[in-house]
């Protein structure tokens, strides 16, 4: 098969390293690409992940059997329609089935006809009537842009002050864009996060592991939020109950009800849950693999995943083998100086011969050089991921290849997977 994958992060390389393992794949094409997707297939740079008549074409030029679009903005834009429309197979979301991600309010107006538990929200335009609510409200709630806002449109708050600041930075100063035009205020809820990744073709769905991404910048979840700082899966913490409560009454249920409503979702769908005293609660539901937990969870993966998006993109994922591995699997991602916010570019990267040869490392923010030096090129630089037998094993590994690898003013986190066997405790409030 010739495959087009739409991308350039490290979820990215990710994909295209198990993609290249496929016996199916003939050749891999990458647009835009990156440094690490150079080593598994051609790089098309001037092919940008939204482009859509830009992909349409590069598409129908090399003949691709199908087209891979594993990312949020991508999805939302329309690539898979374009690509449809010119009658080639595409794995990933319609523009009408990712609005799940891509409109919160639209996510929320689901889950309630559905009957999905998820937290108290309203939606608002008005920066003055956003305000109002967040004060009667009285204290802890969560801001959130209603578009896609890169992972950073969300701010948890403690105080009524933190809501008012947050609503001001979406609704009057335009930090977001059109993606901030409209705000969700949701009600705050306590628990423990966790991501539940699914295979589906719009009626058959085949679960994921399940993981648990670290957003904050800092260790003990302190700081600004991030696009994710690293994962750890699966979760020791989560009963058996509560995973199968999230499968059939958030996952599964959610698929049946974009069927329900004419927007059959096919691809890869991610609920963000919060397990609470209560059971599991919505947070946020996403219409695309995660990053950087598809880093963590692709190395467990025992079949062939290009296989898998072939069945997803045809409709008949019940007829193809979804095995994991079992193994504990931890991601650290190195990440630049001064991230979340702006981050200097062109730092080089060295240590990369000195992993571990059983070590995945997936760059994201990164670049070669013309003299082919790898330096810096964003705020995420690359993910160091290790599996072991058990979270213990995997950390260490992780940990140990993560300090091997240098570039100056690199930070991240050292608690990842720390907390993966402490029992789910709730306390009074």
């Amino acid at each position: 098969m010739n495959v087009l994958l739409i991308g350039s992060g490290g979820r990215e390389h990710a994909i295209a390293w198990k993609i290249a393992q496929s016996p199916l794949l003939s050749k891999l094409w990458c647009a835009p690409g990156n440094a690490g997707m150079a080593e598994f297939g051609e790089v098309v740079p001037e092919v940008g992940a939204t482009d859509t008549q830009a992909i349409r074409a590069l598409a129908e030029r090399i003949r691709a059997d199908l087209v891979v679009v594993s990312s949020d903005d991508p999805l939302a834009a329309g690539v898979v329609d374009a690509v449809q429309a010119a009658d080639i197979t595409a794995f990933g979301a319609t523009r009408a089935a990712a609005e799940l991600e891509w409109s919160k309010s639209f996510a929320n107006d689901l889950m309630a006809r559905a009957a999905i538990d998820t937290a108290a929200n309203r939606t608002f335009t008005d920066p003055d009537e956003a305000t109002a609510y967040a004060r009667s409200l009285g204290g802890p709630c969560v801001v959130k842009a209603d578009g896609l806002a890169a992972g950073k449109g969300v701010t948890v708050c403690d105080t009524t002050e933190q809501a008012v600041a947050a609503i001001d930075a979406a609704l009057r100063d335009g930090t977001f864009g059109a993606s901030g035009s409209r705000v969700v205020i949701v009600e705050r809820m306590y628990g423990r996060e966790v991501s539940a990744h699914a295979f589906t073709d719009g009626v058959t769905v085949r679960h994921m592991p399940f993981s648990c991404d670290h957003k904050a910048i800092f260790d003990g979840n302190v700081g600004p939020n991030t696009g994710g700082m690293g994962v750890y899966a699966p979760p020791a913490w989560l009963t058996d109950a509560q995973a199968e409560a999230i499968r059939r009454e958030v996952t599964e249920r959610a698929v049946s009800a974009m069927a329900g409503i004419g927007r059959p979702f096919s691809g890869v769908i991610y609920p963000g849950v919060m397990v609470t005293a209560t059971g599991p609660r919505v947070f946020e539901y996403n219409g695309r693999f995660g990053d950087p937990e598809t880093q963590v969870l692709l190395p467990t993966l025992q079949s062939d995943l290009l296989a898998i998006f072939d069945a997803c993109a045809h409709g008949r994922l019940a007829e193809v083998p979804v095995e994991w591995s079992g193994a504990a699997s931890v991601g650290v991602v190195m990440a630049s100086e001064g991230y979340p916010g702006p981050s200097p570019s062109g730092r080089p990267i060295t240590g990369l011969d000195a992993v571990d040869a059983d070590v995945q490392v997936f760059l994201a923010g990164a670049k070669r050089e013309d003299s082919a030096r790898l330096v810096t090129s964003g705020g995420r630089v690359l993910c160091v991921v290790a599996q072991g037998a058990t979270m213990e094993e995997a950390r260490a590994q992780a940990y140990d290849n993560v300090r091997r690898i240098h570039f100056a003013g690199a930070q991240y986190r050292t608690d990842i997977g720390a907390t993966a066997s402490e029992p789910l405790v709730f306390a009074a409030r």
